[in-house]
Parts: structure tokens; C-alpha cells; sequence
């Protein structure tokens, strides 16, 4: 099996899909003229705009949302393999993605606010409502649900639970199958009930957690501050193929630089949409604003955190492509997670083996939730128009079953797998926000507009021209109807 799907990935992840990540980043980068950069500032302060509601959440419980699915095993275990496989320079690679994906992932974003919908009175949105009512194109968007539903229910949550499972066998000995049976009740009980209740803790726990592990890197970082040039040198030296011993693999540092890149902040991916256009904000710039600074805290704080702990200490390996040891600084231990624990471990005995199982736990439990959370969007999605409630309960099913394979499979194949399902979900997705660039853009220019005459944006699609943006279209017109009789409520704002 796992020469099969490696045999696809060959294939989904051809130089292609490598050239398209960076050159859409790029591309929407120039467009919109860096504004990762301009609107850093803005980024920052939209964090706290806008109020929860009946029908959709505040901007940062957005973010939260959103990071609770980015910030997983990639950032951990996605690292510990990019180095393996790519060399240090794969790193340099990653921070690429970040920063030209942080406008991909505003594009997206802004795309899933326009398009979304009030379904049972909540906000609901993503590509396939984008490319619905964007493209116009239904049979697209039925396309893109289903592979959404089958990348999220069943191919993505094992890679999360076996660095769980891999993560406490190595911190504490728990064997792999008595994680997995834990992990399936956990989560039976998280999605046939309590998914909301669970969530907010989540979303609670979540940044303490990453500030935690972030503040632990720092911290290896500092007392070996006397090494930190010589790492950030040999990042960037691998990267450009100038590095003596890990020149010779330049290509396989972009190629896994940028799928554990958009494995690790999903940008361009088609995942991010579905929880910011869950937001109650005014104008959907906003939104995808905030999104792109998600990106940024996924990869440059959170992966970065990792790099620098592995490449400080040496505890990591590389191997060239026919599996040739290039460099060995950690023995008997598989990549992924465990080079992490590795490191922290010789640095804080007893205590950081333990530290990086617990923040793995909380990061990808909650990787898993984000993951039904959209594949259940999706399936929303399908069931607009005719109710078919057993897609729901097969969901929930699959993912447990998919969780406990995960967790006892090894490593390969549950990476293998998980890599299959981004990269079906990015072609899908990359094509769909290309061809929706325009909408996109005339968002950020009115955005921008309205912010230099010193107003708080608001959004209106037909004086923008934009079509089918109904719910906006609905709440434009009841706005109008209140601010002339003053009896219309927004909580009539229903679609």
C-alpha cells in the first residue's frame, strides 16, 4: 500500500504542483503589492475586530479556529522529516512559503467571507461555496467537497494521531494501540456531542500552548546563542545548493520546504476559508487579513522554533534520495517527532521529551477537530439542497477508524497518505483562487479605499460588481431597511 500512494504522490506532487505553490504566492504577492508587509500593522489590530454573534464568531476566535488546524504535527514532526529529506536549507524553503503564501491564504480567505452562506444560522463558507457561486462551475465544487471530505475524514487525521501515539511511546513508553483506542474515544465523544464545548477549550489552550513552545525554543536558543549564526548560515547556504555537504540535494530541499510548508501552514491549501468565513466582520478584506498573519505564526514562529532546536543541537539526520546517510546526528530514533523530543531531552532531562508529547497531544487533538469541522462543511455543503444525515454519521465513523489506523500504522504511511490528501485539496484550490483573483483584489482596493478616507470598511458587492454574493447583497439591503425605519435587527439577517 504504501508503494502505491507514494507512487501517486509522485505524481500529485510532481515539480508542478511545486511551481504552482510559489508561483500563485508570488504572482498574488505582486498583485497586491506585498501587503504581508504593508498591512502588518493591520494584520495585528484586526485581530480584535469585530463581536462574536448568533450566527458566526469574532476575528480572533477565526484565528483560533484556523490555528487549531494549521498548528499540528507539521510543525514538529513536518520539520523533523523536511530536514531529513531536504537538508537544513528545506527550512529556508518553508519561510518562503510562509511569507509568499501569506497572500494566498489572504485571497482565499477574503474569497470564503464574499461567498459564504447562512446555513441553520451559522455561517458556513469555502472553495466549494467560492467556486459555486465564483466559477459558476457546480460540478468543480462538488469535486472539490468530496475530495475535501475524503482528505479531511480519512487521509489527514492519521498523520496527526501517530505522532500523538509515536510522541508518548517515546516520552513515556504507551504503546501505540493503547493511544489509539484513547484517542478514538476522545474524539467519538468530541463529535458526536461536545465539538463546541471541546473547541472553545481548545481554542483556549491552543496559543498558551504554541507561546509555551515558542518560549522553550527561545530558551535552547539562547544558551546556545554562539551557534545561532552558524545555523541561520547553513540554512541559507543549503538552500542555494552552496553548502559542501547538503548542496548536492537543492531540489529536494525546495521540493519538501514547500510541501511540509503547505502541509504546515496549509496556504493555497482550501482549509484556512472554512473557519475565517465562520467571522462576523463587516467588510471580508478583513478577514483575510488576519488570516495571512496566521500563516506567519504557524510557520516563521512555531516551525522556526523547531528548526532551530534540531539544527542547534545537531539532533536531526539527512539522508540523500537513494537513502544514503548524509548526516547522522541522532540514533535509533525515527524521523519525525522523536528528534524533537530528542533535543529537548539531552537539554532538559526528564522534562523535555514529556514537554513535546504534551504539546503534540494538544496541537494535533485539535488538528483532528479542525479537520471534521471542514470535512463537516463540506458535507453541509452537499446537503444544501437535499438532507442526507448518514453522510454525517459515515464522516464520524471514518475519521475514528482513520485515527486508530494512524496511530498503529507507521509513520510512512500515515505521512504518505496525508501528503496525498494536500495535495489534491491545493491543485483543486490554487486553480479556483487564480481564476478568482479579480474578486479578491477589488476587495482589497475598496478596503483600502474606504481606510484612507479614515472610514470603518464596509462591504458592498453590487457597488463593487460583484455577483452572487447574496448574503452580503441581504445584508446591505437590511441595513438600508433599518437605518431608514429603524426596525429591521441584524438578527434578522438570515439567508
Amino acid at each position: 500500500m504504501n508503494e502505491l500512494i507514494t507512487a501517486i504522490n509522485g505524481v500529485v506532487w510532481s515539480p508542478a504542483l511545486i511551481a504552482l505553490c510559489l508561483g500563485v504566492g508570488l504572482y498574488f504577492s505582486i498583485r497586491s503589492r506585498f501587503l504581508q508587509l504593508r498591512h502588518i500593522g493591520g494584520m495585528l489590530r484586526l485581530l480584535w475586530d469585530g463581536k462574536s454573534s448568533e450566527q458566526g464568531v469574532s476575528s480572533f476566535q477565526a484565528l483560533a479556529m484556523t490555528l487549531a488546524g494549521r498548528v499540528g504535527t507539521g510543525n514538529i514532526a513536518g520539520v523533523a522529516t523536511a530536514i531529513t529529506f531536504g537538508g537544513p536549507g528545506a527550512v529556508f524553503w518553508m519561510w518562503v512559503v510562509a511569507f509568499l503564501g501569506a497572500s494566498s491564504a489572504f485571497v482565499e480567505s477574503t474569497l470564503g467571507q464574499v461567498y459564504k452562506e447562512s446555513v441553520d444560522k451559522q455561517f458556513r463558507g469555502g472553495p466549494a461555496f467560492y467556486i459555486e457561486k465564483g466559477l459558476g462551475v457546480k460540478w468543480y465544487a462538488v469535486l472539490f467537497a468530496l475530495v475535501t471530505i475524503l482528505a479531511c475524514g480519512v487521509l489527514l487525521p492519521g498523520v496527526q494521531a501517530n505522532s500523538i501515539a509515536e510522541s508518548l511511546k517515546t516520552a513515556a513508553g504507551v504503546d501505540t494501540s493503547y493511544t489509539a483506542v484513547a484517542l478514538a474515544v476522545v474524539l467519538g465523544f468530541i463529535i458526536f456531542g461536545g465539538v463546541k464545548r471541546i473547541a472553545r477549550f481548545a481554542e483556549f489552550v491552543v496559543p498558551f500552548m504554541a507561546i509555551g513552545y515558542i518560549l522553550v525554543a527561545c530558551f535552547i536558543v539562547a544558551i546556545n546563542i554562539d551557534k545561532l549564526p552558524g545555523v541561520l548560515q547553513l540554512i541559507i547556504s543549503s538552500a542555494f545548493g552552496l553548502d559542501a555537504g547538503f548542496g548536492a540535494i537543492i531540489g529536494m530541499a525546495i521540493m519538501w520546504g514547500v510541501k511540509r510548508g503547505v502541509y504546515s501552514n496549509e496556504a493555497g491549501q482550501g482549509t484556512g476559508p472554512h473557519a475565517s468565513s465562520a467571522a462576523e466582520v463587516s467588510h471580508p478584506a478583513k478577514q483575510g487579513l488576519v488570516q495571512g498573519f496566521s500563516v506567519y505564526i504557524d510557520t516563521l514562529f512555531v516551525c522556526s522554533a523547531t528548526a532551530f532546536m534540531l539544527l542547534i543541537t545537531g539532533q536531526y539526520n539527512v539522508e540523500a534520495p537513494n537513502g544514503t546517510p548524509m548526516f547522522i546526528g541522532v540514533q535509533g530514533v525515527a524521523s519525525g517527532p522523536g528528534y524533537v523530543q530528542t533535543a529537548l531531552e539531552n537539554v532538559m532531562p526528564g522534562f523535555g521529551s514529556l514537554f513535546v508529547a504534551i504539546a503534540l497531544l494538544f496541537f494535533a487533538g485539535t488538528t483532528i477537530v479542525a479537520y471534521y469541522y471542514i470535512a463537516e462543511t463540506n458535507i453541509a455543503y452537499l446537503n444544501r439542497a437535499t438532507n442526507r444525515p448518514w453522510m454525517g454519521v459515515v464522516l464520524k465513523l471514518c475519521m475514528i477508524g482513520a485515527t486508530i489506523y494512524g496511530a498503529v500504522k507507521t509513520a510512512d504511511v500515515a505521512w504518505a497518505l496525508g501528503d496525498l490528501g494536500v495535495g489534491l485539496m491545493a491543485w483543486l484550490n490554487l486553480i479556483a483562487i487564480v481564476l478568482l483573483r479579480d474578486v479578491a483584489f477589488t476587495c482589497l482596493r475598496d478596503y483600502e479605499a474606504q481606510k484612507k478616507l479614515g472610514k470603518d470598511p464596509e462591504f458592498d458587492p453590487v457597488a463593487l460588481g460583484i455577483k452572487n454574493a447574496h448574503f452580503w447583497e441581504q445584508r446591505v439591503a437590511l441595513n438600508k431597511a433599518r437605518s431608514d425605519s429603524g426596525v429591521v435587527s441584524p438578527k434578522d439577517l438570515v439567508n
